[in-house]
C-alpha cells in the first residue's frame, strides 16, 4: 500500500543514475540476498543493525529496500526518520523491482572495499574520455561512495585489471555488459563514448561533441579528481539527453527540468 513514506519501483527507476537519486540501502536478510545477490543500481548493502547505521546517512535522502517492502524496510526507515533522516521504502521491495524487469547489478566483479566499506577503483592518470565515463558510471549506478584512484600506468597492473578494452569495445561497454546495465539510454551513451574514445566519430553524431568537451576539460584541470567532478556533470547531461531528449530540437519555450 502506498504511503507518504514510500516510492514505487517505476518512480525510483526515473531517479536512479541522476544527481537527484536517493541513497538506496539494501537491507534484505542474508538468506534473501544469497538467493539473488544482485542489487538495484546505486545500492549500498547493509545489515538491519539500526543503531549502527543511522550516523552514516546524515543529510542524504534514503530509499530502504528489503525483500518485499514489508517489516524490515518499514522499521529501518521509521527508525532513521526518528533520527532525523529523510527515509522512505521501496513499495514491494526488491521483488517488485525485479518483477518489473528493471535493471539489477551483478556483484560478481565488485572490487575490494576499504575499511569504510567503499569500493576501490584504480585507473591511469590524466583521463580523457573512457576514464571519466567509467567513474561516472560507477558513482551513479554501482557504488555512490566509490573511491576512484588515478595513478601512473605502472601502478595499475599490480592492482589487477579486469575492466579494459575488449576488441572494439571500450571499458565503458565492458562494464555495462558485466554489470547488467545494458539499458537503452546507457547503450546510446556507450556509442558516444566508444566513438569519442577510439576516433570513430561515425559511430554517433554526438561523439565529436563529447570528444571536444572531454579534451577541453583535460586542458582546464591539472588535478584528475577535479576533472572527474567536472566530467560527472558533463555525463549527467549526456545521459539525460540519451534518456529523455533525443527527439527534442532547439525550440522555445524550453522544457522544464523534471525527473
Amino acid at each position: 500500500m502506498s504511503s507518504i513514506y514510500s516510492i514505487t519501483p517505476q518512480n525510483l527507476s526515473r531517479l536512479v543514475g541522476t544527481p537527484k537519486a536517493p541513497l538506496i540501502i539494501d537491507v534484505r536478510t542474508e538468506e534473501d540476498y544469497a538467493a539473488d545477490p544482485r542489487l538495484i543500481p546505486g545500492s549500498l548493502r547493509r545489515s538491519a543493525a539500526l543503531a549502527e547505521s543511522a550516523h552514516e546517512f546524515e543529510d542524504r535522502p534514503l530509499t530502504i529496500v528489503c525483500h518485499k517492502g514489508a517489516k524490515i524496510s518499514q522499521g529501518y526507515a521509521a527508525y532513521l526518520r526518528n533520527e532525523g533522516a529523510s527515509a522512505e521504502v521501496l513499495e514491494g521491495g526488491f521483488v517488485a523491482w525485479r518483477d518489473a524487469g528493471l535493471p539489477l547489478i551483478s556483484t560478481g566483479h565488485f572490487p575490494k572495499r576499504d575499511d569504510r566499506n567503499r569500493t576501490l577503483w584504480v585507473t591511469r592518470e590524466r583521463p580523457k574520455v573512457d576514464r571519466i565515463a567509467c567513474p561516472w558510471l560507477i558513482r551513479r549506478f554501482i557504488d555512490p561512495n566509490a573511491v576512484i584512484l588515478f595513478v601512473r600506468p605502472s601502478e595499475v597492473i599490480p592492482v589487477g585489471v579486469f575492466f579494459a578494452h575488449r576488441g572494439e569495445l571500450c571499458t565503458f561497454d565492458v562494464m555495462l555488459q558485466e554489470f547488467g546495465l545494458q539499458t537503452g539510454p546507457l547503450l546510446r551513451l556507450a556509442d558516444m563514448v566508444r566513438g569519442a574514445d577510439t576516433s570513430r566519430l561515425d559511430l554517433s553524431p554526438q561523439a565529436a561533441g563529447l570528444l571536444a568537451a572531454s579534451l577541453g576539460l583535460s586542458r582546464m584541470y591539472s588535478d584528475d579528481l577535479e576533472q572527474l567532478e567536472a566530467g560527472i556533470l558533463l555525463y549527467d547531461a549526456f545521459y539525460r539527453w540519451c534518456r529523455d531528449a533525443t527527439e527534442e530540437t532547439h525550440n522555445w519555450p524550453s522544457h522544464k527540468a523534471k525527473n
